[in-house]
């Protein structure tokens, strides 16, 4: 934005461009009010030339009271003092269809020494004027144009182009905007604040308030006002860069109070280097510390979040773990003998399963005991249930233990009654079976000695038997032994031998 302030002949902007403001080709005036133009600046990056074109100053309706009140106003502003001196702009006469010779006493000069020369001091009705040029702007450039074209084409005037216009016009032009370009200064405001697009906007419209409700402009007032609106907007901008980033960053809930901390702490510094980036004289800090205050209590919002979030998961995943369990306590599972031991059991085992979920945040520890300490009625209830039900079980149990040892004790006498009974009969079986075995032993003994008899009197036979076979084998042996003797002795008689025979 420039900070030099340009008396522009309406001519030369259309020549810059015929996409600019229009002309009126009569003595009245065709501009209403003030028209604003921007453009990029040519030369510099990010800065932005605003061209204002007014009434024009050739209506002779209107020119004596503007300049007039121009004058009153920086008349009334020079009483204040002259610290607002450095803040205002170079001041850049440009003197249009000029065709006198530029000459002081028949010496040549230069454009700057003839607006110099104008600015002379003399008796007139623009003396005024004159003083606060010279006392408010401390640099002061002049360029001369002559006419820019014969006077017939000057009623068409934008649809020319720069080979139909006169040369030095067109060479004070090119001279003129290079000095715009290079040497003009962005526009700047106490304590060295460049002004932008909404900090112009707000020190127009902090001027013409004042202006027509009647008061002088201030520049102090108006700075002030400006950093009240540049500082609460750059708060509300730091605000709203902390909040979005948190969000995006953040993923609720967090594990640990620690790691939304660690976040905040991040995004806090960057947030004042946000307002730092975008703050006008923030005098004593006050703005800063109005925003570390708010970012305090957006963490503060962020950490109610954070445990609401933390104990809504918390609370479903409780819900949902021991659903089952509530269902199982409805339908009267654990009324029963030892039903509460079971009921513990399960209230630990899903105790574990709920301690094993991830992400359940800070709040996991405290909605579980608030969710358990919820459900100790349940557990008295099913306590007592147990107790009086094991009671009567156990009372059940020593009754059924009485009848069964009773009768026990009826079958141990009945079963003692037939194992005596079985036992006489065993015995008898048994006195049987010993005068069997006793009687056949009398018989075997019997039969043993028949048996012994009747092998003796074989032996017996069998031994006369082999006697009377052994002495009748004797004697047949005799009988054999007497013939071969007799044979013997009749082989001898025959041979002649005396034979004698017995």
């Amino acid at each position: 934005m420039s900070k030099t302030l340009t008396l522009l002949p309406l001519g030369i902007i259309s020549v810059k461009s015929c996409a600019g403001f229009s002309l009126g080709s009569t003595v009245q005036a065709h501009t209403k009010g003030i028209w604003m133009w921007r453009v990029p600046h040519p030369k510099k990056l990010n800065h932005t030339l605003i061209l204002l074109d007014t009434e024009g100053l050739g209506d002779v309706e209107k020119h004596p009271s503007y300049v007039t009140e121009l004058t009153d106003k920086i008349k009334e502003k020079s009483s204040s003092g002259t610290e607002q001196i450095s803040l205002f702009p170079d001041f850049v006469w440009t003197v249009r269809d000029f065709i006198l010779d530029l000459e002081i006493n028949g010496e040549p000069i230069t454009s700057d020494q003839y607006l110099e020369n104008a600015l002379k001091l003399k008796k007139g009705t623009n003396e005024e004027v004159k003083i606060c040029i010279q006392k408010f702007f401390l640099k002061k450039k002049c360029f001369i144009f002559v006419p820019p074209a014969h006077t017939k084409k000057l009623k068409n005037l934008e649809k020319l182009h720069d080979d139909e216009l006169d040369v030095d016009f067109v060479e004070s032009t090119k001279n003129f905007c290079e000095y715009i370009f290079n040497d003009s200064e962005a526009k700047t405001l106490p304590g060295g604040g460049m002004v932008n697009g909404p900090r112009l906007g707000n020190l127009v419209l902090t001027y013409v308030q004042a202006i027509t409700s009647g008061g002088v402009p201030c520049m102090e007032n108006a700075v002030l006002a400006l950093s009240q609106t540049e500082n609460s907007a750059a708060v509300q901008r730091a605000l709203t860069y902390y909040e979005e980033k948190m969000k995006q960053s953040v993923d609720f809930p967090t594990e640990t109070h620690q790691e939304l901390l660690n976040v905040h702490n991040v995004y806090k510094r960057e947030a004042i280097k946000v307002f730092t980036e975008n703050s006008f004289k923030d005098v004593d800090h006050k703005f800063q510390k109005s925003l570390e205050i708010h970012l305090e209590d957006k963490l503060h919002d962020f950490c109610k979040q954070n445990e609401k979030e933390s104990s809504d998961r918390c609370t479903a995943l409780l819900l949902d773990i021991f659903s089952h369990l509530e269902k199982a306590v409805k339908q009267k599972v654990f009324s029963c003998p030892g039903g509460y031991d079971i009921y513990i059991c399960r209230v630990e085992n899903l105790v574990q399963k709920y301690n094993r979920q991830p992400r359940k945040g800070i709040q996991a520890k405290k909605t579980l005991e608030e969710y358990l300490k919820s459900k100790e009625t349940v557990n008295d209830a099913i306590k007592q249930a147990d107790q009086a039900l094991t009671a009567k079980k156990r009372e059940k149990e020593e009754q059924e233990k009485k009848a069964q040892a009773a009768a026990a004790a009826a079958r141990e006498y009945e079963e003692r009654l037939k194992r005596q009974e079985q036992m006489m009969r065993e015995q008898e079986m048994r006195q049987q079976e010993q005068m069997r075995r006793m009687a056949e032993e009398r018989e075997a003994q019997r039969r043993k000695i028949l048996e012994e008899q009747e092998r003796e009197q074989a032996r017996r036979l069998q031994e006369q038997r082999e006697l009377f076979q052994e002495q009748q084998r004797r004697e047949n042996a005799e009988k054999q032994r007497q013939i071969q003797a007799l044979q013997e002795m009749i082989h001898n008689s025959n041979s002649g031998s005396d034979c004698i025979i017995l």
